[in-house]
């Protein structure tokens, strides 16, 4: 007595059931077509978990490396960010006070730089904040004011963006009071100008705003250099 088909095995593709004979020999699976073997399907399964499983290990690595950290930290952050292009523009340096922290998540540097206004031209003060953060990307957050100096956050104004500064760079704008950003991996650079009369309203000219804000970039561009690994 002949067996049911799905008791023996499957009927080749293409012949009939009233084709088959008891004696007949096994038939060769066809070559180039078919289905393929479950050995090999289970091999491409476990090779897509392994790269997957691999892609995973990486991303998690990568997040408990923190973002990548392009510059070094500075403890008299004074001593590296003389601001030669605004002191050209606002007068003799008339004091400079550094300040600094380490912590395994965050390193951050301070300096704030005032201006004896001459001739006629008002008073500055200048603060420069450098922060670089190990463990966690500060993108995300970016162009929302340091977290130092309160005081130094201009608040509203006009915010556009600084070509060929890191990786974004922004320049928010107040009367009397620009401040320029820099996000560049785990660092952010923030750069604040102030100025005012030294003997009350009116007494001093106004700057010219662009000059100022030019002079920012540039001496930017150059604490970013001076700090780069």
């Amino acid at each position: 007595m002949i067996s049911e088909p799905e008791l023996e095995g499957e009927w080749p593709a293409g012949r009939s059931a009233g084709e088959a004979r008891p004696d007949a020999p096994p038939a060769s699976p066809p070559s180039g077509g078919g289905r393929v073997p479950w050995r090999w399907a289970l091999g491409g399964a476990v090779l897509a978990s392994m790269v997957w499983a691999g892609a995973l290990v990486a991303q998690e690595r990568s997040a408990e490396a923190g973002p990548p950290i392009r510059y070094r930290h500075a403890e008299n952050l004074c001593d590296e960010a003389p601001l030669k292009t605004l002191g050209a523009i606002g007068g003799s340096v008339d004091g400079r006070r550094p300040k600094h922290g380490e912590s395994p998540a965050q390193d951050w540097a301070y300096c704030a730089i005032g201006m004896s206004g001459t001739d006629g031209q008002p008073a500055y003060e200048h603060q420069v904040v450098v922060e670089l953060h190990r463990k966690r990307d500060p993108g995300p957050e970016f162009g929302t004011g340091p977290g130092l100096e309160p005081g130094m956050r201009p608040v509203g104004g006009e915010v556009e963006q600084v070509p060929g500064l890191g990786e974004r760079a922004l320049m928010t704008t107040v009367v009397g009071w620009p401040q320029l950003q820099v996000l560049d991996g785990g660092a952010v650079f923030t750069l604040t100008s102030r100025w005012f009369a030294m003997d009350g309203p009116g007494s001093a000219q106004e700057p010219d705003e662009d000059a100022v804000k030019a002079a920012m970039i540039e001496d930017m561009r150059q604490l970013m250099a001076r700090l780069r690994r």
